[in-house]
């Protein structure tokens, strides 16, 4: 008997062996993308309006890396945060652990390089090598074209700086050791030509994220079969909000919209006069950043259609808006 249990004492030291061995190599051997690439972005006036447009009407970097005014419809920018990132996520809103967007001004960004700064946009991995939470969307950033995340950077570079020190975020046990397997080198593709709209469309959709708010997920991975068919949650103070069903099912989706409805309803919020109204605390509200998407050109917004359009139709109905202890609420 002293003979098996020497035996098996020796295999279960082996295994926390293994196991403290695998440990200590995800913590210190990975995130493994390779070193940020040799980068000078070209701060050109085209290159800079270019990305503008994309920071601030297609990615919508500005919905997270500043903070938002939610006593307002659609929680508009807060006067004095623009870039300055500190938007917290965290546990009472579903996360594991508790993250905060980066200042993404040149206050926080004087010391990256370009390089550095295209390795955490398209691959997760921060200037001192930490992996980041993918709220940040860099797996889709990473499939985009070269020339567009050139531009953003490019016109980060030219925000007005900031002063905001952002604390460090904290994943929680297991998640601080899973995120490091996260990080994922991109596999940059070219911009379709506009001509062609349906895969113009796919791509416009990956760089705005659709995918990333509008699928339901189970433990932070998106469920099989639900892409794009919304019912993803948001924990605000007083409710719940749930992403609508964008797929074309003519029930529960937007099978029954038209092009013109579609642009129609982002440009709502186009005119430049247009103030969020105040909300009351359990009244509607959304996440999604009408006002900054509304700056979308027609013919990107017209796109994107196009391809939401050519999606398999997912009978799925979402009840958007759920107040605490009151009646639920169906919005559109």
């Amino acid at each position: 008997m002293k003979k098996i249990f020497r035996a098996l004492g020796v295999v279960l030291g082996l295994v926390v062996l293994a196991v403290a061995g695998g440990l200590t190599y995800v913590k210190t051997a990975l995130p493994d993308v390779g070193p940020a690439p040799e980068l000078t972005v070209d701060i050109t006036p085209a290159q800079v309006e270019r990305g503008k447009y994309l920071a601030n009407h297609v990615a919508v970097c500005m919905d997270c890396h500043s903070r938002r005014d939610f006593s307002r419809f659609a929680g508009p920018v807060a006067p004095g945060t623009f870039g300055a990132g500190g938007e917290r996520f965290g546990p009472e809103m579903g996360f594991p652990g508790t993250f905060y967007a980066k200042n993404i001004t040149p206050y926080a960004l004087k010391d990256w390089t370009d390089g550095e700064i295209y390795r955490a946009v398209t691959a997760g991995v921060s200037k001192n090598g930490e992996a980041l939470f993918p709220v940040m969307p860099y797996h889709g950033f990473g499939q985009l074209d070269d020339r567009d995340i050139y531009a953003v950077i490019a016109y980060l570079r030219t925000l007005p700086a900031v002063k905001n020190d952002v604390p460090a975020s904290e994943a929680a046990f297991p998640m601080n050791i899973i995120l490091q397997t996260m990080p994922k080198k991109g596999t940059p593709q070219s911009r379709p030509d506009r001509k062609d709209v349906l895969a113009y469309g796919k791509y416009l959709t990956t760089f705005a994220g659709c995918g990333d708010c509008h699928t339901k997920r189970d433990k932070g991975q998106p469920l099989p079969g639900m892409e794009f068919a919304g019912g993803m949650e948001f924990q605000m103070p007083h409710a719940t909000l749930r992403s609508a069903n964008l797929t074309p099912d003519k029930e529960t989706g937007i099978g029954h919209w038209t092009e013109e409805m579609f642009v129609s309803r982002f440009k709502l919020y186009a005119d430049s006069t247009y103030q969020a109204p105040a909300v009351a605390r359990n009244e509607f509200n959304t996440v999604m950043p009408w006002t900054q998407y509304a700056g979308m050109e027609e013919t990107d917004l017209k796109a994107i259609f196009t391809y939401l359009k050519s999606l398999q139709p997912v009978p799925h109905k979402v009840v958007r808006f759920e107040p605490r202890n009151t009646q639920s609420i169906a919005a559109n």
